[in-house]
């Protein structure tokens, strides 16, 4: 899977491989913009698929507090 990301960060194209083909998802933002990770030295950034769904929510990856487990909750 590969994630292009426009300058203005409002627009996401996400090429990924099929069995048979390609597939492009094209997500846009009406307003605001994506929270696009700084690349490393060679340019690039990989992400898990949970960081791929934190960006695709609006929430920055490299905030830690941002999904904390909860533990010991009885119901």
């Amino acid at each position: 899977m590969v994630i292009f990301c426009n300058r203005h960060r409002d627009k996401l194209k996400i090429l990924f491989w099929d069995t048979n083909g390609f597939w492009l998802y094209y997500p846009r933002l009406e307003k605001g913009h994506f929270k696009w990770p700084v690349p490393k030295c060679d340019g690039a950034v990989h992400i898990s698929k949970q960081q791929l769904h934190l960006l695709l929510s609006g929430l920055t990856l490299d905030n830690p507090k941002a999904h904390r487990p909860i533990f010991g909750l009885e119901v």
